[in-house]
């Protein structure tokens, strides 16, 4: 077998709340990495309690790339990503070490891996008569239309997930071809060695239990007040990437009225926990990624232990 020179990077993934920043930072004091986020919500200034984000301290520490790049009110997609994420690995190679990826965002670290297909722009009129039909008819069955156009897309993407249903209906309508088969076009050759390291509880329970305490946390923290300061802004509408972002939308729809303070926090609490069940269902069928329980004692010692092995396999 030929010897692979391509430099190395590490992925380290897992769902909300399964502390992958701190086995990041962790790590970080035993092998020459840098660190760059990769959370779509982390870019946003302004968004620190409702995003989990590292305080000051850990960021003086421990700096991150990636985090506090854009303002609320700017779109940030996986095509943004793509490219800061490469400039930000070429910089750290170049200082002699090795970047760690941390995050949960899978969309971000395929886009990042895999590349990005060549797909249209969005189109405002389009987008808005599928939103209206939506309004007629309902998403269950809009995802039943997808699933006669394009059954790949409709296995993945959720009947209740409006933003990713809308994308591949435009898809199709604008170029009369499968959103699935347009993704699948555009596999790439990734310049980096990659070791993928998942965390994966394996008791739901335990991390459940773990987010629901940490969105106690954040309410304490002040994070509807800081949710109140971003929607007195004025410019920032619930359709907004940011927005989008799960605690901040269920937070918008208190403070506008539709539920109380015990609804809010159900909803938030289980809004979360859904992102993590996509999470961890997306880090399963991710074959080439090593597994790891972080509710184990042991769980820096084995992380520790697979990059020694392989950093040492790159000498």
């Amino acid at each position: 077998m030929p010897f692979d020179s391509r430099p190395l990077a590490i992925f380290l993934m897992g769902p909300t709340a399964s502390g992958k920043t701190a086995l990041a930072c962790e790590l970080s004091e035993r092998f020459p990495l840098e660190l760059v986020s990769v959370d779509s919500a982390l870019v946003y200034r302004g968004m620190d309690i409702g995003t989990a984000k590292p305080d000051a301290a850990t960021l003086a520490r421990y700096p991150h790339d990636l985090i506090d790049i854009r303002d609320p009110a700017q779109p940030y997609s996986a095509a943004d990503f793509r490219e800061d994420a490469i400039a930000a690995m070429h910089r750290i190679g170049a200082r002699g070490k090795v970047p760690l990826l941390v995050g949960g965002t899978g969309l971000y670290f395929r886009a990042l891996q895999q590349g990005l297909s060549d797909l249209p722009e969005a189109d405002p009129e389009l987008r808005g008569r599928l939103s209206e039909e939506a309004q007629r008819i309902g998403w269950l069955a809009m995802h039943a239309r997808l699933a006669r156009l394009d059954p790949q897309a409709a296995a993945r993407i959720g009947s209740n997930d409006a933003q990713r249903l809308q994308r591949a209906l435009e898809v199709i309508e604008l170029t009369g071809r499968p959103l699935s088969e347009l993704q699948q076009a555009a596999s790439i050759s990734f310049p980096w060695r990659v070791l993928k390291l998942a965390l994966l509880p394996e008791h739901r329970s335990t991390l459940h239990e773990r987010i629901a305490q940490r969105f106690d946390a954040m309410l304490a923290a002040g994070f509807l007040d800081e949710v109140r300061t971003l929607r007195a802004r004025g410019d920032l509408h619930p359709d907004l990437p940011s927005m989008r972002a799960v605690g901040y939308r269920q937070a918008l729809e208190h403070l506008g009225g539709a539920t109380d303070t015990a609804e809010f926090r159900d909803r938030g609490i289980f809004a979360t926990r859904q992102l993590a069940k996509r999470q961890i269902t997306w880090l399963r069928s991710d074959v080439g990624a090593k597994l790891i329980d972080p509710d184990r004692p042991d769980v820096l010692k084995r992380a520790s232990l697979a990059l020694d092995l392989f950093i040492d396999r790159a000498h």
